[in-house]
């Protein structure tokens, strides 16, 4: 096995000798300078699920290369995009196609956003990468550092942060609707009838013929094939993925990300019902105190998922939402929903607020226009709402739950040392990777 130290030194070297030995692409040459009007040679990693999503909404650009590791849904794709070249490994993609690449979208499972997203950054490509943005709170920060550097665009696939309502409700927050806020309370109904949680680990099986295992596993630790990992209920699985946190607190935390935001918690504590060593609990509930929000002074954020929720006596008596948010304030409280808009305790409504000033783009289409900010960003547009210096914090907020949640125990957090007050917690802020994979 590798550290992470080790292995980033090793990979330079990697990224460095692919940069100097890269092929073009055979069917599209590349321009010196993009200007507005000139399109993008863009790859996806990992083209099935909402890699599909992903790659199919940046065609207004030039699809040049495909990867997954499913021959079956990489040869959809490439029925699709058939100039595009199609390989099942991200390392070849990058090594021999990189010189010809502008950007790519990243769409593994959790466990491998890291690898080809700092890979591509590391040869100055800009990178759209799935949520959470990594797997620990230790690859977070170094995405966020690796981008930073690269000067390159980057944006998080959270969607809804390009919602114009959620946009506005966030607008009126930071205006003061709430007055000076003290908590927030977020809750999802995942994961219950999306994936399970609190599983054992799976019965070992035959490997798919159409799937490559070797590189589906990638850097995670070494374990036979067994039915429900490929190819969406590996979020229950903790070497795969982050949870029913990771998977909706990027989205649900969107309206704290775009007020404050809220960055660098100071404690985490977290309880959950049914986890195994194998699988995130069932249900769960975890606390952040961040010491000071944009004026706001001292915050506290509670989460809430499978099937929990904020007490209802917050709002009422009237919490029916299935993934809300709830934001107290010592003027109002609003609340909001994934799916709808803001009502707040006292009667007011969102249209009470006009004077309230807008500093956000609106978009039309909100959710193709998370990809067309970020493609217009890479021809030297504005930065993107969810660029990795506003979602790296984020995830690594999201990821710090996990850890409170693994461990069961209160954490406290220094983050300008990535260091929690505790052994069990710091052993999970990163982890060993299986080498070759180039981290």
């Amino acid at each position: 096995m590798i550290t992470p130290r080790s292995s980033r030194r090793a990979f330079l070297g990697q990224t460095s000798a692919a940069a100097a030995s890269a092929l073009a692409f055979p069917l599209i040459s590349r321009g010196a300078v993009l200007g507005a009007n000139s399109k993008l040679n863009i790859a996806g990693i990992g083209v099935g699920g909402k890699g599909w999503t992903d790659i199919t909404s940046c065609d207004s650009q030039n699809i040049v290369g495909l990867c997954d590791v499913d021959a079956t849904r990489l040869a959809k794709a490439k029925e699709k995009y058939p100039r595009a070249v199609a390989l099942a490994d991200w390392r070849e993609l990058l090594e021999k196609h990189g010189k010809s690449l502008d950007a790519v979208t990243v769409s593994t499972p959790d466990h491998m956003h890291f690898p080809p997203a700092l890979a591509a950054l590391r040869l100055g490509k800009h990178v759209y990468c799935q949520k959470p943005l990594t797997h620990t709170v230790w690859e977070a920060r170094q995405l966020t550092l690796a981008a930073r550097k690269a000067k390159v665009a980057t944006q998080m696939g959270n969607q809804g942060m390009s919602h114009p309502r959620l946009q506005r409700e966030a607008e009126v927050v930071r205006a003061g609707a709430c007055g000076r806020v003290r908590e927030m309370h977020i809750w999802t109904d995942r994961p219950g009838g999306w994936w399970r949680q609190g599983l054992q680990r799976g019965e070992a099986k035959p490997v798919p013929p159409t799937l490559a295992w070797d590189l589906w596993l990638g850097v995670a630790p070494e374990r036979p094939y067994a039915e429900g990992y490929h190819s969406f209920a590996w979020r229950g699985h903790w070497d795969f993925g982050t949870g029913a946190l990771g998977d909706m607190g990027c989205h649900l935390m969107n309206l704290a990300a775009l007020v404050w935001p809220l960055v660098d918690p100071v404690s985490i504590e977290a309880e959950g019902v049914g986890g195994t060593q194998e699988s995130p609990p069932v249900a769960s509930r975890v606390t952040w105190e961040f010491s000071s929000a944009r004026n706001h002074g001292p915050i506290k954020m509670i989460w809430y998922d499978g099937g929990r929720r904020a007490p209802s006596e917050l709002f009422g008596g009237k919490i029916t939402e299935e993934n809300g948010v709830l934001v107290i304030g010592d003027k109002d409280t609003m609340l909001t929903s994934y799916d709808g808009g803001a009502k707040f305790l006292s009667g007011a409504t969102i249209a009470d607020f006009a004077s309230a000033p807008s500093f956000l783009p609106k978009h039309d289409g909100w959710e193709r226009s998370h990809y067309e900010e970020w493609i217009a960003a890479c021809k030297g547009g504005p930065k993107p709402v969810s660029n990795f210096d506003v979602s790296g914090p984020v995830s690594e907020t999201i990821l710090l739950g996990n850890v409170a949640l693994r461990t069961g125990q209160k954490i406290h957090w220094n983050s300008a040392t990535l260091k929690a007050d505790t052994a069990a917690a710091n052993a999970l802020v990163t982890k060993t990777y299986r080498p070759g994979f180039g981290v």
